[in-house]
Parts: C-alpha cells; sequence; structure tokens
C-alpha cells in the first residue's frame, strides 16, 4: 500500500488514499481541491523522491476540534480558575496519490519539433564617407 509524507498547516502527516484526516484549519473553502506540498512516497519495499509525486487532496469541512480543559488551582487560598479551549480544524480526505503527469513546455516542444532551414537575415552597414 502506498502512503505519502505530506506538509499540511505546518505539521507533517503519513496520509493514504481514501484516509480522512483532521488537521489544523486550512484556508480554502470547504469541497475545494487542492495539492499540499509532498516530503517523500513509500510503500511496497519502494520510495520515491518528492518532486515526482503528487498528492491530491479535497476538504471535506471545517469545524472545531474537542474541548480542552484548563484548570488552576493555588492551595491554602480558595483560588480556583477554569477555562477551555477548542481548535479551529479542517477535515481533509486524500483522493489521490500518483506521479505528477509530464506537462509539455515550450522549450520541450521545439526541441522536438523538426530544425527549418532558414536563411539568417544579414544587415548591411553602410559606408559613411567624409565629406572632406
Amino acid at each position: 500500500m502506498a502512503y505519502a509524507i505530506v506538509k499540511l498547516g505546518g505539521k507533517q502527516y503519513r496520509v493514504q488514499e481514501g484516509e480522512r484526516i483532521t488537521v489544523d484549519r486550512l484556508p480554502h473553502e470547504e469541497n475545494a481541491t487542492f495539492k499540499p506540498e509532498v516530503l517523500f512516497l513509500g510503500g511496497d519495499g519502494e520510495a520515491e523522491l518528492a518532486p515526482k509525486i503528487e498528492v491530491t487532496a479535497r476538504i471535506v469541512g471545517h469545524g472545531r476540534g474537542p474541548k480542552i480543559r484548563i484548570g488552576k488551582y493555588r492551595p491554602k487560598s480558595g483560588f480556583k480558575k477554569h477555562t477551555g479551549f477548542r481548535a479551529a480544524v479542517s477535515e481533509v480526505v486524500i483522493e489521490s496519490i500518483g506521479k505528477k503527469t509530464a506537462s509539455r513546455t515550450k522549450s520541450a516542444s521545439k526541441a522536438d519539433a523538426p530544425a527549418e532551414d532558414k536563411p539568417k537575415r544579414t544587415t548591411k552597414k553602410t559606408e559613411t564617407t567624409d565629406g572632406a
């Protein structure tokens, strides 16, 4: 089973195709498809470099994480204080993990095209004579 290490929201996650992960809030809209930065691809005894790999992910929804209760207490003074925190999170589903498609660039298409024999354009310099 192939897996990839991707960077989302400043953290690294090990993901597989079809997996749902909860990450810190991302700046994309719901149902938006994006391509996270890929650091590594592995699985089935193989490992490939990141520039050759492309991961496609889709944001399922935005929400808030579980509440974390924080309590402070000082003995002998009767001081008790409670606060809570809920992180803003995004749920992401990994749609595909695969190799990048090679897109042809202009330089590559020119290199593949047959060379045409065009005469080079030359400019004649006119000589100036002194009227002396």
